[in-house]
């Protein structure tokens, strides 16, 4: 869990700031999005396939240019 000290004479705008820069590093919205719903284990392969696919393309495209 991010944790954000206020240090003497910083805004809060600065420090929100922060706190949602640890917050995107750590992968908490990211975790938040994928859990939202309910996903079918179905689908959930069939979306690991389709992202495994598409990054084998783009391998393959790098490799021939």
């Amino acid at each position: 869990m991010p944790v954000v000290k206020i240090k003497e004479g910083e805004t809060f705008e600065s420090a929100m700031r922060r706190f949602k820069k640890q917050c995107e590093k750590a992968g908490i919205l990211s975790e938040i999005r994928k859990r939202e719903h309910y996903e079918k284990p179905s689908v959930k392969i069939k979306r690991k396939r389709m992202a495994a696919r598409k990054r084998a393309l783009k391998k393959q495209k790098k490799l021939m240019s």
